[in-house]
């Protein structure tokens, strides 16, 4: 029996991860197959509860990411696991369809696998947001320290108006706003810079699974071309199945695809009708192209003759 060829088996790095190196393993993954439940539910009452005012939303908004990626987690293995059923079901057909599962359970156990790489890459996005919301915690204290001066100017000015306290606490609060100013400076730059940052580690990651999960499922329609699916008489036998080495063959062509996939190779590129600078979304030879094809549209949408309708 011809069984099984693997892209798990003594697997160089890819071309991605040559060009951009695997982050270290998430934070977030489970050292218990299921343990996320409970824990998930935990983190999704309390966020938001704890910590600096100012933080709180983000912290929320961080917890709850934590949540997706352990959800990610467990589909990953669970995808693992259908896979390898897949193959153990289909052993005990006939060689067509045995052979056809084993090479699909290779695939959709590497969709798995990907889903799996895919957190490491995604906790990046949320291990960066942690800095926005260190910020947002640092600067906290500061507007509290205005607003409690500002508070105890306000209540002496009603209780004793004359009191030298009251020049004292202005002297301070004029302090106080000059540290809040530089703070609340500082949290607006880090929060720009951050969350570009943390939102291109997403949206790279998730290109990078889309493509990447496109790529399967055409060599998967490829394996599903090798069953003879025309049907049979009663008592008619099947012509012997010779697509051992095809299969394999997809196989290999799927790994090779997958290895040497980068992000400069992706596929699919956005169609914007805003403009952006040559620096935004598009490199500029891919800027150039996309308004030369643009234009080329319009020029030939406002060139065709229209077709005149007759009414019966």
């Amino acid at each position: 029996m011809h069984r099984t060829y693997s892209l798990r088996n003594s697997r160089a790095p890819t071309a991605s991860q040559l060009q951009s190196p695997p982050p270290p393993t998430s934070t977030t993954k489970s050292k218990f197959f299921g343990k996320a439940g409970i824990a998930s539910t935990f983190r999704k009452n309390a966020a938001g509860n704890f910590g600096p005012e100012l933080a709180r939303k983000l912290s929320a908004l961080i917890k709850l990411e934590k949540n997706v990626l352990r959800s990610i987690e467990l589909v990953a293995r669970e995808r693992r696991e259908v896979a390898k059923q897949l193959s153990i079901w289909g052993e005990d057909n006939d060689d067509d369809v045995s052979d056809v599962t084993d090479k699909l359970g290779v695939l959709i156990y590497e969709i798995g696998e990907l889903e799996d790489q895919f957190i490491d890459k995604y906790d990046q996005y949320r291990i960066t947001l942690k800095s926005i919301r260190n910020i947002e915690a640092s600067v906290q204290p500061s507007r509290d320290r205005k607003q409690k001066i500002t508070d105890e100017i306000a209540h002496l000015k009603y209780k004793d108006p004359q009191s030298p306290k009251i020049n004292v606490l202005e002297q301070e609060l004029v302090r106080a706003e000059a540290e809040s100013l530089v703070a609340e400076a500082q949290l607006s730059n880090i929060t720009r810079e951050k969350l570009k940052i943390a939102f291109n580690y997403q949206f790279d990651a998730v290109r990078e699974l889309a493509e990447k999960f496109a790529l399967i499922a055409g060599y998967g329609k490829a394996l599903l071309e090798l069953l003879d699916d025309a049907p049979v008489t009663p008592g008619e036998t099947r012509p012997a199945y010779d697509g051992y080495e095809a299969s394999k063959q997809i196989i290999i062509d799927a790994e090779n695809a997958l290895a040497s996939w980068t992000l400069d190779q992706a596929v699919v590129k956005p169609a914007l009708s805003l403009h952006h600078t040559s620096e935004d979304v598009y490199e500029p030879a891919e800027e150039e192209a996309a308004e030369a094809e643009w234009a080329e549209e319009h020029e030939q949408a406002e060139t065709e003759p229209v077709e005149e309708t007759t009414r019966v």
